[in-house]
C-alpha cells in the first residue's frame, strides 16, 4: 500500500513551529485516511517511541527519536525504501534528509514547509539545493514567500502561501459555557499588557526588552498598567533581572508553567496584547488575542503585517522603537472604544480567514495539487 511520510523537527512541545506541524500532521493524516493510504510520522526532537496526539477531531501516530539525528535518519531511508507516495518535510532544515531519500527512492512527491526567520538569509548551498529541488514549498506568510524565492532562489511557481489557522482546541475552550478563572498570580484591578513567547537568548528579536522599556512612558497616563509576560525560556532570569533595574518590578509578572485552561484565562483577561518582535514569521499569539476579541499590537517586520492589519485590528510598530510602541499602547489603554473596535474587528478577521477548517481545506488541495502534477 502506499505511503505518506511525514518528517518534523519536533510536535509534543510548545511553540509555533511545534503547533504547525501538528496542524499539518493532523490534516495528513485525515488525507491518508480518505485515500486509503498510509501514513508515517517521524520527529527527530520528541522522545524515543510512539506517540499519539489529538489536534480537534482528528488523531494520529507518531515516532519520535530523542534528537538522535542518525537514527532518525535511518527511520527516513528505510521507510523511503518503500517506495513513498508523497514525502513532507515540516522545516527547510530536513530538506537535505528529502533529497537523500530521494536518491534511495526514486521518484515521490514532496512538501517542505517554510516558518520565518530561517530562509530570512541564505542557507547552506546543501540545504538551499535540496529545497530547490522539491516540488513545492509552502511559506506562511507573504513574507517567507518573497524571502523563498529572493534569498533561497527557489522558482516562484514552485512556492505557495498558506496562512496556518487557530488550534481546534483553542477554538474549544473558547466555545466553553464559562470564562476560565484567572491564573493565581495574575494582576486585578489593573490595565493589563499581555505578551506570550518563549524567553531565550536565541529569541530576543520579540521585543521583550522593549516592552519592558516601554512602562515608564506608559505609566504616566495609564498608572495602573501591568505587564504580563508568559513564557518559559533561558533568558527569563534577565528579563526579570531588567524588570528589577528599570525600577519596574511592581509592574511586570511573569508567568510560567501555565495549563492551556489558565493561558486562556490570561488571553480573557487582558486589555491589549503585543509583541512587538521583528522575526515572527506569522504569529499564531496574534490569532490567539484577536479570537479573544482583544486589540494587538505587533512589529512592522516579517509575517506579522499579514496577520495584524494596522490600524484595523491592532498597531504596527518599528522593532525596538520605545517612543512608538509606548505611545500605541497608551493609546489602546486609555482609550476603551478604539480598543473594543480594533478587538471586534480582529475576532471577525480570525473566524473568517484564520480557522483551522480553512488551512485544513488549503492544505488538502495543496497535496491534491502535487500529486497530480
Amino acid at each position: 500500500m502506499s505511503t505518506i511520510i511525514g518528517l518534523f523537527t519536533e510536535l509534543l512541545s510548545a511553540g509555533g513551529v511545534q503547533r504547525a506541524g501538528r496542524h499539518v500532521a493532523a490534516v495528513v493524516a485525515k488525507f491518508a485516511a480518505d485515500r486509503g493510504v498510509n501514513y508515517r510520522f517521524l520527529s527527530l526532537n520528541d522522545a524515543h517511541g510512539s506517540h499519539t496526539i489529538r489536534v480537534g477531531p482528528n488523531e494520529f501516530l507518531c515516532s519520535g527519536y530523542g534528537r538522535n539525528k542518525l537514527q532518525f535518519v535511518l527511520a527516513a531511508l528505510n521507510a523511503a525504501s518503500r517506495q513513498p507516495l508523497l514525502v513532507i518535510a515540516l522545516h527547510p532544515h530536513l530538506a537535505p534528509i528529502v533529497a537523500t531519500m530521494r536518491w534511495r527512492a526514486g521518484k515521490f512527491r514532496s512538501i517542505v514547509f517554510a516558518h520565518g526567520l530561517e530562509v530570512w538569509q541564505p542557507l547552506s548551498w546543501p540545504r538551499a539545493s535540496a529545497l530547490r529541488s522539491v516540488d513545492l514549498v509552502v511559506a506562511p506568510s507573504n513574507d517567507t514567500a518573497q524571502h523563498l524565492i529572493s534569498k533561497q532562489q527557489i522558482r516562484a511557481d514552485k512556492v505557495r502561501r498558506l496562512a496556518w489557522g487557530l488550534d481546534p482546541e483553542f477554538v474549544a475552550r473558547f466555545r466553553g459555557p464559562n470564562a476560565p478563572s484567572r491564573p493565581e498570580s495574575f494582576p486585578v484591578g489593573a490595565r493589563i499588557i499581555l505578551t506570550v513567547g518563549r524567553w531565550d537568548p536565541s529569541e530576543r528579536y520579540k521585543g521583550a526588552d522593549t516592552l519592558i522599556s516601554s512602562l515608564p512612558r506608559i505609566l504616566h497616563t495609564a498608572p495602573d498598567a501591568v505587564l504580563v509576560l508568559v513564557g518559559e525560556g533561558k533568558d527569563r532570569p534577565r528579563l526579570e533581572q531588567l524588570a528589577i533595574e528599570s525600577g519596574m518590578a511592581h509592574h511586570i509578572r511573569f508567568l510560567h508553567g501555565l495549563s492551556q485552561d489558565e493561558l486562556f484565562a490570561c488571553y480573557a483577561h487582558c486589555n491589549v496584547f503585543a509583541l512587538p518582535s521583528s522575526g515572527e514569521g506569522f504569529g499564531l499569539v496574534f490569532l490567539e488575542a484577536m479570537a479573544h476579541a482583544k486589540p494587538v499590537i505587533g512589529g512592522a517586520h516579517g509575517g506579522t503585517p499579514d496577520v495584524v492589519e494596522d490600524g484595523v485590528t491592532g498597531i504596527l510598530v518599528p522593532h525596538g522603537d520605545v517612543a512608538l510602541l509606548s505611545n500605541a499602547l497608551e493609546s489602546l489603554l486609555v482609550n476603551a472604544a478604539r480598543a473594543s473596535e480594533m478587538g471586534a474587528r480582529g475576532s471577525e478577521r480570525v473566524r473568517t480567514t484564520y480557522t483551522f477548517e480553512r488551512f485544513q481545506s488549503g492544505l488538502l488541495q495543496v497535496m491534491e495539487q502535487v500529486l497530480i502534477r
